[in-house]
């Protein structure tokens, strides 16, 4: 199947609505092979998953060598992130898993969204992926959720700091394409909006089968703003990736029980229409108009494939309407058209 593609807002370029998360790549949870990891990204690649989302953080280091191994001469979109400088760390170890990472790279990180800090994380991140320039750009993980009391603190540094001016100055001077937020939760996006304009904002684990706040006042807010949106986790973590039941996992830990319990009923109404649970999560987080491109994380070109299969899946309109009637989709969520065969 073709990947249709979209805009991403006044930046004069367009993603392909399904993308690559790189996270696992880093050797999130448990250890890939290079060999693994490049099968998974020429398979994404020759399929045309050609977005490819990596992190300084994922794997510290790891994910990005791969990333730009595999994509230096094709056709692809990579977007990174700024926010923490990785630095030597000869007496790291290594064996152990760290940010829940298994990898190999001797580095440790620290959060820096100062002007220099954007800088210079921009500057080592060509490096690592050895690529003349990087695509997208996102402040990675502002906010309180991830810093909690010291947010004040980091969110100083890249508003009086400097931090969002160097992002935009990078993208005036060509440096990178666009320029965004890659976070998992909803209010500081809509800080960040109404300090300095955005080409775009990665959001994850937000707008899914399990949550649509962002229905509310970030897609609105964004489409009034001329921002485009990618969606990050819509499978909350594994919670909505099973074929036929929920997974144990809810933003990487042990979900709440009112949390599972939606997920177990969302399941159960997939099965009643032989849908397989991933399928309508991935669809459903294509659905919306604001989102450029939905980027689950991907381990293996199994599951490349297995992705492929999910947004070819026909899923009949009586799924959506009998979600929205045991009140487990919100009534305005926008929800994708049957499939019409050719």
């Amino acid at each position: 199947m073709s990947v249709d593609m979209r805009p991403i807002g006044t930046s004069g370029f367009q993603l392909p609505a399904l993308g690559f998360g790189a996270a696992p790549l880093g050797n999130l949870y448990r250890a890939i092979s290079d060999a693994d990891a490049r099968a998974t990204l020429d398979t994404a690649l020759d399929l045309g998953l050609h977005y490819i989302d990596t992190a300084p953080h994922y794997g510290l280091g790891l994910s990005e060598r791969r990333v730009g191994d595999a994509v230096r001469g094709r056709k692809a979109t990579v977007s990174t992130k700024v926010g923490r400088i990785l630095f030597p760390a000869p007496d790291a170890d290594t064996g152990a898993e760290r940010y829940g990472f298994h990898t190999p790279m001797p580095f440790e990180a620290r959060f820096d969204y100062s002007h220099d800090g954007i800088l210079r994380s921009h500057e080592a991140s060509l490096q690592r992926l050895g690529l003349a320039r990087i695509d997208i750009l996102y402040i990675h993980d502002i906010g309180r959720l991830t810093h909690g009391e010291a947010h004040a603190q980091y969110w100083e540094q890249l508003t009086k700091g400097g931090g969002l001016r160097a992002l935009q100055r990078l993208r005036d001077e060509g440096a990178v394409r666009a320029v965004g937020a890659g976070v998992n939760e909803i209010p500081v996006c809509l800080e960040l909006l109404d300090h300095a304009p955005l080409d775009i904002i990665l959001l994850a684990g937000r707008y899914t089968l399990l949550e649509q706040g962002a229905l509310d006042d970030l897609f609105p807010t964004c489409a009034r703003a001329g921002t485009a949106v990618v969606i990050g986790g819509p499978y909350n973590s594994g919670l909505l990736a099973g074929g036929s039941a929920p997974a144990r996992h809810y933003n990487y830990a042990p979900p709440p029980v009112e949390v599972l319990n939606n997920a177990q009923r969302i399941a159960a109404v997939c099965a009643r229409h032989g849908v397989p649970l991933g399928a309508a999560a991935l669809q459903f987080a294509m659905a919306h108009p604001a989102v450029a491109s939905v980027i689950p994380g991907l381990a293996s070109a199994k599951e490349v494939q297995e992705t492929m299969d999910r947004v070819a899946f026909d899923i009949p309109a009586d799924l959506w309407a009998e979600l929205r009637h045991e009140a487990l989709l919100a009534p305005n969520a926008p929800t994708p058209a049957p499939k019409v065969a050719a």
